[in-house]
């Protein structure tokens, strides 16, 4: 999810009601509140809860909502953060993989502060995000496994970027009916559903999410194979203008499709000029016609 602020830079929660019910209304099955994308590093742990708190209000159980609940620091008060975000009402709280451990400290060092955050949550649940920031620490599929048989990871999103990692995660984490991996890396999204993934959680989502919606509902419908691998080029080839500027190219996006928010960030992302706007105008234009070969219905 993307984070709305007022022009002035506080969190607006009137455009956040919009913004949910957009996400809903589109047919996301889940929610990712308090992530990169929502500038979750450039808010405060009481703005971070009211945030999630509205989210979870404005879904009232419509789909499950998942949040960031690790800041770094101690475990201790990472645990204590888990803890209060849980309270918030989310299926699971996600841990960042690159604050348990620095980017010089050993598998063995990171994998020991999961386990001590695991007993400092009294149960609940947890999911791993493979956050390009601070730096990415990618979990292994051995890992994964490890942390999957207890019985609390129930979500990974996969920022890995490799198809054959996915696939050895996915087979790590079978036999855990809770367990999802998600993956964020759009290039291979066809292949990572039919290797098994759950779903798709991507900032592609923030453009069109009622196309990930059509893809993840029809990418094994045979019927639809040639329309299915346009989908696919579509967004390999819209991939360097969405993430250029982002967020802000994504709420300029919105604003475009009828969405009430500013295009206001916190994040340092870079100047929204003449011509990443144009670029903008013209990916809302080739998915406007894309979104009329496949007879997707816009939720506005």
């Amino acid at each position: 999810m993307l984070t709305p602020f007022t022009d002035s830079g506080k969190i607006d929660f009137d455009a956040l009601t919009s913004l949910t019910e957009f996400y809903l209304q589109a047919g996301a099955t889940g929610l990712f509140a308090n992530c990169l994308s929502s500038e979750m590093f450039e808010l405060d742990d009481d703005e971070r809860i009211a945030l999630i708190n509205h989210v979870v209000r404005v879904a009232n159980g419509a789909v499950p909502v998942v949040a960031t609940g690790t800041f770094g620091g101690p475990v201790e008060d990472q645990a204590d953060f888990v803890k209060e975000v849980y309270d918030c009402g989310v299926q699971a709280v996600i841990v960042i993989t690159g604050l348990l451990a620095g980017e010089d400290e050993s598998d063995a060092i990171f994998n020991g502060r999961v386990e001590q955050l695991l007993k400092l949550t009294d149960g609940i649940p947890l999911g791993f995000y493979e956050c390009p920031v601070p730096y990415k620490r990618l979990l292994s599929a051995g890992q994964l496994e490890q942390f999957t048989s207890t019985g609390r990871i129930i979500y990974h999103k996969d920022t890995s970027l490799d198809l054959e990692q996915i696939k050895a995660k996915i087979n790590a984490g079978e036999g855990h009916s809770n367990f999802g991996l998600y993956d964020a890396y759009m290039a291979h999204a066809v292949e990572s559903l039919k290797a098994g993934s759950a779903g798709l959680s991507c900032i592609q989502g923030n453009y069109f999410p009622e196309l990930i919606v059509w893809l993840c509902n029809n990418y094994n419908i045979t019927e639809l194979t040639q329309e299915v691998q346009t989908v696919q080029q579509f967004l390999i080839d819209s991939m360097d203008v969405q993430h250029n500027v982002y967020p802000t190219a994504a709420k300029y996006y919105l604003q475009k499709r009828g969405l009430n928010i500013s295009t206001y960030t916190r994040r340092k992302v870079g100047n929204f000029n003449a011509e990443t706007e144009k670029r903008v105008n013209e990916l809302y234009s080739k998915y406007q016609k894309l979104q009329n070969e496949l007879s997707i219905k816009s939720v506005i």
